[in-house]
């Protein structure tokens, strides 16, 4: 997929920030949509294109943090570049701990910027990808049966057959039985191959 099917959100209640961005990302083929508010971006954004946000972290009204933490809030996964002055540094370190992408102090360098926002568009493929996975091992989790899933679990966490057998006081032949099923049904034929699936899956 290329850079121009990504829109990138610029959030700053400066005007003249907000052209300066949206000349300099149209520059290099990218899609900009500007605000002036959180509250603005919040009601317009609707999930789903590939996309991510660089935000001015000190706004009036609701700040780039607490739009960080509404996002969050939403379960709104968008990487997220926050633009701080000098003083805000600490503001900065703190949004990255809830999940920022990264910050750029002002002034800053256009190419910083555009490096920043290319890999955050990576970064949001990446994520996409890891979804539709996990997704479709979720989709595949659901067709087994609850002592199949228990089995996938303990097999996956690197239990032994007779282990499992005994914790759960049925027969090593019919864990193995129930391991065979669990292996079809997902559609792998190697152990590596059910815990990386499970481990999508967070069993």
């Amino acid at each position: 997929m290329n850079e121009t099917a990504a829109t990138v959100y610029v959030v700053d209640d400066d005007s003249a920030v907000r052209d300066s961005l949206r000349l300099l990302l149209k520059s290099v083929g990218l899609a900009c949509v500007t605000f002036e508010s959180a509250p603005e971006f919040l009601d317009a954004f609707e999930a789903g294109g590939r996309a991510c946000l660089v935000a001015d972290i000190r706004m009036p009204g609701m700040s780039g943090l607490e739009l960080q933490a509404e996002l969050n809030k939403r379960q709104l996964r968008l990487p997220l570049i926050f633009i701080t002055g000098h003083g805000d540094v600490p503001m900065a370190v703190d949004a990255m701990k809830a999940g920022a992408l990264d910050f750029l102090q002002k002034p800053f360098r256009d190419q910083d910027l555009l490096d920043r926002i290319n890999q955050a568009l990576a970064d949001e493929q990446e994520w996409r990808v890891a979804d539709e996975e996990r997704e479709a091992v979720e989709q595949l989790i659901a067709t087994l049966t609850p002592r199949e899933k228990q089995v996938m679990e303990r097999v996956a966490r690197g239990d032994a057959n007779k282990v499992i057998a005994f914790d759960l006081n049925v027969s090593q032949r019919t864990v193995e039985i129930h391991r065979a099923r669990v292996m079809e049904k997902m559609g792998v034929r190697t152990l590596a191959d059910l815990v990386r699936m499970a481990s999508k899956a967070g069993l």
